[in-house]
């Protein structure tokens, strides 16, 4: 069986980080903006390492200034993921790139990517759920305009918040207001720990933000006793294994931490993080994994019933969704 026909659940994406270069290249020239630079000749993205990664996004996502033009993002991020085989896809979603963190400029962006959730969904197949996302370097106050943002439009659509950005910036608990506010607001709680920090890290979003997913998170495998607490409280990683190795946070995929974690008991799933970026699609993510670490069709089935187990969608959409996953007979 193919992989990429294989459906696939994705809990671990950045939606402008999921933009096709080709989609802000055109975008780009449309609006007359030089970004050249953050292209290599080959139309990829050109970055040295994450901090300029950082950098390179931002540039990127400078191009998307209206809700009209997050509708047509969407639309290209949900039609190149559904010919991965994606079924069901949670976005990180920014309110720093939609609107400046004002709520009502953000209601704005978050109908038209809805409106183009909506139409992919028709169209490709592919179901989409928005988890808005606090950026860590941008600090904990900042961070607070973000979670209202969150309250105000929590829903069926918005299920979940989280933070990204620079890990080596600030505390996990100097965001503790935000997720505060999140929680209330019937939001569920992820955010990125364990990547570039220790597991340490790890264990300060469990204690500080009583967080049920970690983004990441791959870096509790150097402490054991962390790794059982995992298992203990169920705590899921969304894994994104091509962009540790593309980063270098581990030097290539035979030393990647993921089947040991799995082997421990460990919720885990597989995303692709930023695709583009990292050069990668889910179907690639599966096709590396096999060669590697021998998983077959039976693993990625179980992976996705985690996945699936773990979304923050409400349990009508995991139903539908479950019948997706069911094995086709042959």
């Amino acid at each position: 069986m193919s992989f990429q026909s294989l459906p696939k659940v994705e809990l671990h994406m950045h939606h402008e980080g999921a933009a096709p270069p080709a989609f802000i290249r055109g975008l780009a020239k449309e609006k007359n903006v030089d970004i050249s630079r953050i292209f290599t000749e080959d139309g990829g993205y050109a970055y040295r390492d994450f901090w300029h990664f950082l950098e390179v996004y931002e540039a990127a996502t400078s191009v998307l200034t209206s809700p009209e033009d997050f509708r047509r993002l969407t639309l290209a991020i949900l039609e190149e993921s559904a010919k991965e085989g994606v079924v069901y896809a949670e976005s990180f979603i920014s309110p720093d790139f939609c609107g400046g963190r004002d709520v009502a400029a953000f209601k704005d962006y978050l109908a038209a990517i809805k409106d183009a959730s909506d139409e992919a969904e028709r169209d490709f197949g592919i179901t989409l759920r928005g988890v808005v996302t606090c950026i860590r370097h941008f600090g904990g106050d900042v961070a607070r305009e973000t979670a209202k943002c969150a309250q105000e439009t929590a829903g069926d659509w918005i299920v979940g918040f989280g933070m990204g950005g620079d890990e080596k910036a600030g505390n996990q608990s100097d965001f503790k207001y935000a997720y505060d506010m999140a929680r209330e607001a019937g939001l569920k709680l992820t955010t990125h720990a364990g990547e570039w920090n220790g597991p340490d890290e790890v264990r300060e979003a469990l204690d500080a933000l009583k967080v049920s997913r970690i983004g990441h998170g791959v870096r509790s495998i150097e402490d054991l006793n962390l790794v059982e607490r995992l298992v203990e409280e169920k705590i899921t990683l969304e894994v994104c294994p091509g962009s540790n190795v593309f980063l270098g946070v581990f030097d290539r995929l035979e030393n990647h931490p993921i089947a040991k974690l799995r082997e421990r008991g460990v919720n885990v799933t597989v995303s692709t993080d930023d695709p583009p970026f990292f050069r990668t699609t889910m179907t690639k993510e599966y096709e590396e994994l096999q060669r590697v670490f021998g998983w077959d069709e039976t693993d990625f089935a179980d992976l996705n019933r985690v996945a699936l187990d773990a979304a923050f969608c409400n349990a009508d959409t995991k139903a539908r969704i479950a019948k997706l996953l069911e094995p086709k007979d042959v």
